[in-house]
């Protein structure tokens, strides 16, 4: 079954510096029907004014991973990590016990654009922890790109969580098949472009929950950026 969830029904924020759009409940957005999927918590789509950001905040017990668009994230936390981030840059922060941290556009000219991830880690309270990784764009070029796993394999980032996510830049009729284990979710999110999943069409923003589907198919792509999730129940 799949289960999609058009762009436009998202959750919106918008505080003139930070324009976020969220594929989940967050913040002062709350939707019963959409509190996630499976240990997937979190999709929000920002865009931060230049010299904007996020003042230093906290978090516990949660997978946080961005997934830079477009511009220069600039972070900066409590265990000594700064740097600053572009597009093909993976970043993941486990908070685990607590950590704080900042995030700011980078520049003074253009936007940054970028999404932030959430997935609930699978043992809580651990020691806070930091990786990032750089993805080119031909890594990702008319296949799903393994970037996030639970064990780092193939030069992933690894999450405290049994979830893996793939990036994928598809354009033309060419299909890319994915292959769904007995038990598992499925999330795909639609970061640029347009694909059409199992021949349900999906554009910029679009997300798609996938359950009891033993195969993804993916076709029909118009210069698309998308995120495969594949997630335990």
């Amino acid at each position: 079954m799949i289960t999609l969830r058009k762009s436009a029904d998202r959750g919106k924020a918008d505080f003139g510096w930070l324009h976020s759009q969220h594929s989940f409940s967050f913040g002062s957005y709350y939707d019963p029907e959409h509190m996630g999927f499976g240990p997937l918590r979190v999709i929000n789509e920002d865009r931060v004014e230049p010299g904007a950001g996020f003042d230093r905040h906290g978090h516990r017990n949660m997978e946080i991973i961005s997934y830079v668009l477009d511009g220069a994230l600039e972070h900066k936390d409590s265990m000594g990590n700064g740097s600053v981030l572009r597009y093909g840059d993976v970043q993941r922060m486990s908070a685990g016990t607590g950590v704080m941290h900042s995030e700011y556009n980078h520049s003074k000219e253009e936007l940054v654009h970028f999404l932030q991830i959430w997935i609930m880690p699978n043992t809580a309270n651990t020691e806070p922890g930091y990786a990032e990784q750089h993805f080119d764009a031909a890594s990702k070029q008319g296949r799903l790109r393994l970037i996030v796993s639970p064990d780092g394999r193939d030069g992933s980032v690894s999450i405290r969580q049994n979830a893996a996510i793939y990036a994928g830049l598809l354009n033309g009729d060419a299909p890319v098949d994915y292959a769904l284990a007995p038990g598992r979710l499925g999330y795909l999110y639609v970061a640029r472009g347009s694909v059409s999943l199992n021949g349900m069409a999906l554009a910029a923003g679009d997300g798609a929950q996938i359950a009891n589907e033993a195969s993804i198919n993916l076709s029909q792509a118009k210069d698309a950026e998308v995120l495969l999730f594949d997630l335990p129940h």
